[in-house]
């Protein structure tokens, strides 16, 4: 089914998630294009931190509906949660200035700082959008580019969240502070909340790419929203790729080249084991582009049939007609050193702590995985681990290596432990009342926060005497571990606190080059890139300076005459020389033929 039929009958609400990196911004901009073009009044509404919608759409956006040029019917918004955080903290902490100590104050702020605060901020304005009907009356439909994460409303759901209660001595204040500075906008987030598992008014968009690890998490999604009540799900499968028969200069057919052919395998494998819940929702497909689509023009080739050209576009499976692209990337000897060379350095240094990180989808796992194998067949001992509830480290590695343990940071299996030490402590002496109230609140997602940070701390404490590789979790839950360190480093520094050594010890071990090494990983692409770079910069702000970055999946050095490649490798070289100029080290991963997954296949990306 084409994008177009899917959406021939739209709900007015349309939201759209998925993994990092698998289109969610270009599909949702291609579907508020269709329908603006069918005579509707669209309102497009971006609420990622990292978003690209400006660069898609061609046109600067912010914080009010923006008309966009040359397409009529469709305006977009970009809510920026990070300035929305600000003006939450404010609202809340201003009425109190003046009458509260100084000191007090900068408590408020303090726990008004992390990045739950940003969640609950940046849904304070989409719920205004969604929930309050007024305010978007004069819009036919619309289109979030990413819908609230199961954490921020499975936060909302609580009954705390409502009640303004403060610990007091009777358990912990929530990471949002004063939980009455909620209460004024309770209306208008049932509302939205009500608007959100309306069927008949709301549609949750799961767009994914033809990959197992991709499909494996839209179906995650999926589950989870789906507890909450958002039922109403519509699938769409971007990037399928179908390899072009050449032909040669006798009129000849020759074979898709090999990288074209086991693509096109990967797709269709994936495709075949299809999660079962995925696999009886309506669902659209979208071809692999030659390029990535930007403007009307490009936006149009989203929704034009397999192999047709939408007008001023290229057709999908060919290059741009006026595009003037190099005739080939540079050569091998331009290009960034293989991972080996890495590895090189990290053997030298004989211990410590490594951690992949970077958008979702870019290969953070299968990079942590390369680098424990190959650090354990140089002899080493080592610990992989991952905080990513989505990894799958042990199914990666299918297999067992001398000098080589790996684990997985379960958030059940540490958020029970820790709920039952709080509960033994904090508990101790409340009566019957304070110790449901006290039970209901490490019901919260932000308990299961802390309880991951703290089997964190504990695995980077082993780097001390072994090498621990950490599989981080996307971006933004990344982050939430690195704000929680620095808020308990300040609470340790002025009290005296049971809290365990390797807690205390945590931030100064991930400021210490000597023993914590940081790699981003990213493809050579626009989105991963620009995200990777901004992800750097809080790094720096953290006082934690990236020791390398990995390019993963590259066509740059592989030998490709399928003409959707040829044109996808070259438009790699401006992303891969943007990533050179980060003045660190830098090693390029090809694409590879098959899934790198067991102990040989992941040697060999580190050989």
């Amino acid at each position: 089914m084409l994008l177009s039929a899917l959406l021939a009958a739209p709900c007015r609400n349309l939201f759209f998630t998925g993994k990092g990196g698998v289109g969610k911004t270009s599909v949702a901009c291609a579907a508020a294009l269709h329908l603006a073009g069918a005579g509707r009044r669209v309102l497009l509404v971006s609420t990622d931190p990292a978003s690209n919608l400006d660069e898609v759409l061609g046109v600067g956006l912010g914080p009010t509906p923006t008309a966009i040029p040359g397409i009529s019917g469709l305006w977009a918004v970009n809510i920026d949660p990070v300035a929305a955080a600000a003006v939450w903290r404010e609202r809340v902490v201003g009425p109190y200035r003046g009458l509260l100590p100084a000191a007090a104050i900068r408590s408020m702020e303090e726990q008004l700082s992390g990045a739950c605060t940003v969640e609950i901020a940046g849904f304070d304005q989409f719920s205004t959008l969604l929930g309050d009907t007024e305010t978007t009356e004069g819009f036919d439909n619309v289109l979030f580019d990413t819908a609230p994460t199961g954490h921020t409303l499975r936060l909302l759901e609580l009954p705390s969240a409502w009640s303004g209660y403060i610990g007091a001595g009777q358990g912990s204040t929530s990471c949002l502070g004063p939980l009455a500075g909620l209460d004024a906008q309770r209306a208008r987030y049932s509302a939205a909340a009500a608007a959100l598992v309306d069927r008949t008014r709301t549609a949750l968009v799961l767009v994914s790419r033809p990959e197992k690890a991709a499909l494996r998490e839209a179906a995650r999604t999926a589950a989870e929203l789906a507890l909450l009540g958002i039922s109403n799900r519509l699938l769409v499968i971007n990037g399928i790729f179908h390899a072009s028969i050449q032909p040669d200069s006798g009129n000849h057919e020759v074979k898709p080249d090999l990288t074209a052919a086991a693509l096109e395998r990967c797709g269709r494998e994936a495709l075949a084991a299809l999660p079962p819940s995925l696999a009886g929702l309506p669902r659209a497909d979208i071809p692999l582009l030659a390029e990535a689509p930007m403007g009307a023009a490009g936006l149009r080739a989203l929704l034009a049939p397999p192999g047709a050209a939408a007008p001023g576009s290229a057709a999908p499976g060919s290059a741009a007609p006026d595009a003037a692209l190099p005739d080939s990337v540079a050569p091998d000897a331009a290009l960034p050193g293989p991972l080996s060379g890495l590895l090189d350095a990290l053997e030298a240094a004989g211990h410590g702590v490594v951690m992949t990180m970077g958008k979702g989808g870019v290969g953070k796992t299968t990079v942590a995985s390369a680098i424990a194998v190959g650090l354990a067949r140089r002899g080493c001992s080592v610990h992989l681990s991952t905080t990513d509830p989505a990894a799958h480290v042990v199914e990666m590695i299918a297999g067992s290596l001398d000098g080589l343990t790996v684990s997985r940071i379960d958030p059940a299996v540490e958020t029970g432990a820790y709920a039952a030490e709080v509960m033994a402590r904090a508990g101790a002496g409340l009566d019957a009342a304070g110790r449901e109230l006290l039970a209901e609140d490490l019901r919260s997602p932000c308990t299961e926060e802390i309880a991951v940070f703290r089997a964190f701390a504990r695995t980077v404490s082993e780097g001390a005497g072994r090498f621990v590789i950490l599989d981080t979790a996307p971006t933004g839950h990344t982050l939430l571990l690195l704000d929680a360190s620095e808020s308990y480093h300040r609470e340790i520094s002025r009290t005296t606190s049971d809290m365990p050594a390797y807690v205390r010890s945590l931030l100064p071990r991930l400021r210490d080059p000597a023993f914590t090494r940081t790699l981003l990983v990213t493809l050579p692409a626009a989105t991963p890139v620009h995200e990777a770079a901004a992800l750097s910069a809080d790094l720096v702000r953290a006082g934690i300076r990236p020791w390398a970055w990995v390019i993963n999946s590259s066509f740059a050095p592989l030998d490709v005459s399928d003409p959707v490649l040829v044109a996808r490798r070259a438009r790699e070289a401006p992303f891969i020389a943007e990533v050179c100029r980060q003045g660190v080290q830098v090693a390029l991963i090809p694409w590879q033929l098959a899934p790198p997954v067991g102990v040989e296949a992941l040697s060999a990306l580190s050989a």
